[in-house]
């Protein structure tokens, strides 16, 4: 076998870095490598179509080990096991509990409660925890920031008086004024003093974490990675020094604080965000010597992103959050919520939640997630992302820093603004196609309906009215707009107009162009919610355009080649004679006649497809 392995090796010559680039050249046929084939991120570097093992020459992250500082690899050492996570806002406390107990027999061992504020009380708590065994799995709470306090002193009660030891319970309550800052534009930071006295209540509870860092917010608001993990290290770090000024041991505070972050559909890059927050994390705790190693770990919660989740054609949603999922899972998370597919439009169902706990479950019990720590290590790939988003990360939180922490970069809404930029930015891509919706900008689902479906609004848990605290919006809040949010609203724009345009593509010419170009502008007008009707070619443009005035078209759409453009587009725009709109699909060298003989509208692979819809739908509707 040996020799056999020996003769294997042989028969396959190393290969160096540069015979690859000299093959990736030729290739090119003169094409210029950096403009078609590195990618530049929106994190500010570069990634290389192709690594190899001399990339990893002089990366500390190699060297270390899983369950070892700075934990890069993870906070295990002999399994990846997570918690499977379902929340439940409380209404009902009984119905709450009766779901609670539904879910622990279909596979979720952590469970998460909002309470309001007004109801916390320790019949509530009595009532809602009622024959749930809280030593045999994750629990964690939310409610409002000035009842977190006396949540914390009833649940350390309750444990207590169920008899719990100090090792026996795990889970968290969500202490975060900072996100509720950034929610809603108000200075909440007087009550970040409260942080001290939630501390000191669960103290004794080692496992149990009680400030939260809701990085999960800036994910949602379409914050880039590096973003989202650069203001999370300053998030975290501001209450770290808050606590410490309080008077709480560093490594007491440093364990009784829980990261939310958010999971974006970039598969690798997520992997290595995760790695990378981890090592990063450590080094800050680390300055402020602990007591023990430990304290320097990262408590990760991670949440599927609803950022590019969808209205129509939202089952796409579920292969959305499954690769969001894995990478999380890969990356050594402690625990994760999959988000329901119908959650932007919905308040989940049974069935929407059952597939979110199902999700989880196929990568734990038939792939086998669960079972490899860090199978990511030692990848070309991920070590050389990860090394990279760590040094952007930490640049973002040193500048934070040197404004003066999180708390007033918000309060200058330096945060805000840089984050609803890239709301912004990124919503620009999706408008142009640079940024990929499935089923919305791009191959969307020609014949949905979205019925009585609309993009819900988020709303606070804490009720309003119920809420008797509510400060003056005093400074700048994040955009939460999805990616998909003006593409949703021009299609129901025109859905709810009573009239869905119709669109018939006129082939003619070039076998292969027509087809190719009546397939894009099928794809492009559908996003609008219009009907299209394609066709196999004809003969003439003066056949074609009685075929479309037969079949009532409000849009004819001439699709050829770019050469044949010149031969055909003013005959068939005068044969039309303006009973509908008329497109050359393409942007063809003669495009500037065409406009001169009155032809005014094209659609190619360059333009704004948002922009040119809502002209149209201007025209049409």
């Amino acid at each position: 076998m040996a020799d056999k392995k020996e003769k294997l090796f042989s028969d396959f010559p190393e290969v160096s870095a540069q015979e690859w680039m000299d093959k990736i050249q030729a290739d090119l046929k003169g094409a210029d490598y950096e403009k078609k084939l590195v990618w530049k991120t929106n994190e500010g570097f570069k990634v290389n179509p192709f690594y190899r093992q001399e990339d990893l020459k002089g990366l500390k992250t190699i060297e270390t080990l899983p369950g070892e500082f700075p934990y890069l690899r993870g906070n295990k050492k002999d399994d990846n096991t997570w918690y499977i996570r379902q929340d439940i806002r409380v209404e009902n406390p009984e119905e709450a509990n009766r779901k609670a107990l539904g879910l622990l027999n279909k596979g979720i061992d952590s469970l998460g409660f909002h309470i309001k504020g007004k109801d916390v009380s320790r019949e509530v708590l009595d009532t809602l925890l009622k024959d749930i065994h809280c030593d045999c799995i994750e629990l964690n709470f939310t409610t409002c920031q000035r009842h977190t306090v006396q949540l914390a002193q009833l649940l350390s009660a309750y444990f207590k008086e169920k008899g719990y030891g100090p090792q026996d319970i795990h889970g968290s309550v969500n202490f975060d004024p900072i996100s509720k800052m950034l929610q809603k534009g108000k200075d909440l930071s007087p009550i970040i003093g409260l942080a001290s006295e939630v501390v000191n209540a669960l103290a004794e509870w080692p496992h149990f974490r009680c400030i939260g860092v809701d990085a999960l917010r800036l994910n949602n608001s379409g914050a880039y990675i590096y973003q989202e993990l650069g203001y999370a290290l300053a998030w975290g770090n501001e209450y770290l020094s808050r606590l410490a000024e309080a008077g709480i041991p560093a490594g007491l505070a440093a364990r009784k604080i829980k990261f939310n972050f958010g999971i974006s559909s970039n598969y690798f890059m997520e992997i290595a965000k995760f790695r990378a927050a981890r090592m990063l994390w450590a080094d800050i705790v680390k300055a402020y010597q602990p007591e023990e190693d430990n304290a320097c770990q990262m408590h990760v919660h991670a949440t599927t992103s609803t950022f590019n989740m969808t209205l129509f054609d939202s089952y796409v949603n579920l292969l959305r959050s499954q690769t969001e999922a894995m990478s999380a899972a890969i990356a050594g998370v402690d625990s994760m919520t999959v988000t329901p597919f119908d959650s932007v439009y919905e308040t989940p169902n049974e069935f929407s939640e059952r597939l979110a706990r199902n999700q989880q479950l196929l990568l734990k019990e038939e792939s086998h997630f669960n079972r490899i720590v860090d199978p990511a290590g030692g990848s070309y790939y991920i070590e050389n992302l990860t090394v990279s988003i760590a040094k952007e990360a930490w640049n973002l939180f040193l500048q934070t820093e040197d404004e003066g922490g999180m708390v007033k970069a918000i309060q200058n809404e330096s945060v805000q603004n840089a984050v609803n930029q890239s709301n912004k930015a990124r919503r620009e891509a999706v408008s142009r196609r640079k940024e990929i919706l499935l089923g919305t900008n791009q191959y969307p689902n020609f014949t949905e309906r979205a019925g009585d479906k609309a993009p819900l609004e988020h709303v606070c848990g804490c009720g309003g009215k119920d809420h008797p605290h509510e400060e003056e919006a005093s400074f700048a809040k994040l955009e939460t707009a999805r990616a998909a949010s003006e593409f949703e609203a021009l299609r129901l724009e025109t859905e709810h107009s009573g009239k869905r345009p119709k669109a018939f593509m006129l082939t003619i010419g070039n076998l292969a162009m027509r087809q190719a170009r009546a397939q894009f502008s099928c794809n492009f007008l559908a996003c609008a919610g219009y009907e299209v009707i394609d066709n196999l070619g004809f003969a003439t443009v003066e056949e074609g355009i009685d075929a479309a005035m037969k079949a009532k078209a409000d849009i004819v759409v001439l699709c050829s080649s770019d050469d044949e453009y010149a031969q055909y587009a003013v005959p068939a725009f005068r044969a039309l004679a303006g009973r509908a709109m008329f497109i050359v699909a393409g942007a063809p060298a003669c495009m500037e006649e065409l406009k001169a003989a009155g032809i005014g509208h094209f659609i190619h692979v360059r333009c704004n497809v948002l922009e040119t819809l809502r002209e149209f739908n201007k025209q049409l509707l």
